[in-house]
């Protein structure tokens, strides 16, 4: 049986600022897309025999954002295992198969990253059934896509042999070359036989275990360790966090493929991109005659190759060229396209300043919806909360601000001091500071209410709680 594995982790920087660290780009619906790349990766996978149910892997802050993704593909998962830091794909494949040999002895994994683009899916599925009969020989599969040009952020693949018996689908890799510079990009293509490293593997959980045990025994002790000591919560799985972090931060390249006599390759050719920066997201995205790409509202003039997202105000250009332009109601990207790799830069400077902009939109991400700033003052805020049927805030009290609550779609249930009541749409309701006060949605649909904060202090940590329903720790809700 195949087991899918989906690796859900992510910085959100590649993307900046349309990802963020508290919403990376697996949960974004990109270039007019019905689904998140996430969600477009479970779709691949749903309702195909022998197919098991998927084991996603992912950060504790992302938690609700993969079950929302879930529940809205239809996706029963074997489990959600939460990662209690980042260690890199080695370790966190390493539990995995662990996880997956637990039901299965003859597992076999197929190791997904949540967060790329492929066009044909049933050239996927095709491929995935091929390189899980190579895998099931107890070769270590890995999808190489041809390398059609000098592409200087993949990692290079040369093939070797044909396996045999594969009809010279599969080969031996002959060897492993990290990103290289652009003439020896450009002699790799010329030469042929080369081919770009996905990312996408194929392997018997049990030979992949082996294998790490032979070249890199320190991170299967780890994963074994926090393995061990799981504990459930709300249906996700908690690794021990003390074994997970003595792991080594090793990928699985540097940790097993580069080191095995076991690697396979087989070549990938099915519209495949990582969407690794804005420039390969304007190459997968629906061009006009200009070769722009536009999502949202904007006037181009003069303009030709440039992609531009536009989130809620008008833009504008004229006379310009291979940009990339993104607005979002907090943030503004202009870019060249040839130098969307280091948006990384701008990342970093944001970290290096404390600002906010780099962790969180202006729309928040919560188990129970979301809340987004509409306007802040001096002693003011205005906010709107979504919150989902059956969603619940935590009991809390602030010392420095009052709320007024109005509600504009749904039913909400207001509990204040103890004593609850229900207000309708065109009702409000107030909230003296130092009252405990709870909100829910007891409706079918979702509930939208406008809240203005008014006080000295309006910050998110004067928030005191008596409860959460989500089992959330302190620095979750800040």
């Amino acid at each position: 049986m195949i087991v899918p594995v989906i690796l859900s982790g992510g910085s959100g920087t590649r993307l900046w600022p349309l990802s963020r660290a508290m919403y990376p780009k697996q949960f974004i619906r990109f270039n007019g897309e019905p689904t998140s790349l996430l969600g477009a990766t479970l779709a691949r996978l749903k309702a195909n025999e022998g197919i098991a149910a998927p084991i996603l892997m992912c950060s504790n802050d992302h938690r609700f954002l993969v079950r929302d993704e879930l529940e809205r593909a239809g996706v029963e998962p074997q489990a959600i295992i939460l990662e209690p830091v980042a260690r890199n794909t080695a370790p966190a494949i390493a539990v995995a198969a662990l996880a997956a040999l637990a039901d299965d002895a003859g597992a076999i994994l197929a190791v997904l990253p949540s967060d790329h683009v492929v066009k044909d899916g049933a050239a996927f599925q095709e491929c995935l059934h091929r390189a899980a009969e190579v895998a099931a020989s107890g070769k270590l599969v890995l999808f190489g896509i041809p390398a059609t040009e000098p592409h200087t952020g993949y990692g290079y693949i040369r093939r070797g042999e044909p396996l045999a018996g594969s009809d010279e689908e599969a080969y031996t890799v002959a060897e492993f070359t990290e990103k290289p510079l652009p003439d020896k990009a450009q002699a790799y293509v010329d030469a042929g036989g080369y081919f770009w490293n996905s990312g996408i593997f194929v392997l018997g959980a049990r030979a992949y275990l082996d294998e790490l045990e032979a070249y890199q025994p320190d991170v299967l002790a780890a994963a074994r360790k926090a393995w061990a000591g799981v504990t459930r919560d709300l249906g996700f799985l908690r690794l021990d966090g003390a074994a997970f972090s003595a792991s080594p931060n090793i990928s699985i390249d540097y940790a097993v493929m580069e080191r095995t006599n076991r690697a396979a390759i087989l070549p990938f050719d099915a519209g495949w991109n990582d969407v690794g920066s804005w420039s390969s997201l304007w190459d997968v995205a629906e061009h006009d005659e200009h070769g722009n790409s536009v999502e949202g509202d904007a006037i181009l003039i003069d303009t030709a190759g440039t992609y531009v997202h536009s989130e809620k105000a008008l833009v504008s250009t004229i006379g310009v060229s291979d940009l990339v332009i993104v607005s979002t109601p907090d943030a503004l990207l202009v870019a060249d396209k040839r130098r969307s790799q280091d948006v990384a830069r701008i990342v970093q400077s944001l970290r290096q300043s404390n600002r906010r902009e780099q962790e969180q939109h202006l729309r928040n991400h919560r188990p129970w919806g979301f809340f987004e700033t509409l306007n802040v003052g001096p002693r003011f805020q205005v906010k709107l909360l979504h919150v989902k049927p059956g969603g619940r805030l935590s009991t809390q009290m602030h010392h420095h601000r009052s709320e007024h609550w109005t509600v504009v779609r749904g039913t909400a249930k207001v509990t204040i001091n103890g004593e609850a009541r229900l207000v309708q749409e065109n009702e409000s309701v107030y909230i003296t500071a130092t009252h405990w006060h709870s909100l829910e949605n007891p409706g079918r649909v979702p509930l939208e209410l406008i809240e203005v904060q008014i006080g000295s202090y309006l910050g998110e940590d004067d928030i005191i709680r008596s409860d959460d329903a989500y089992h959330r720790a302190p620095d979750e809700t800040k």
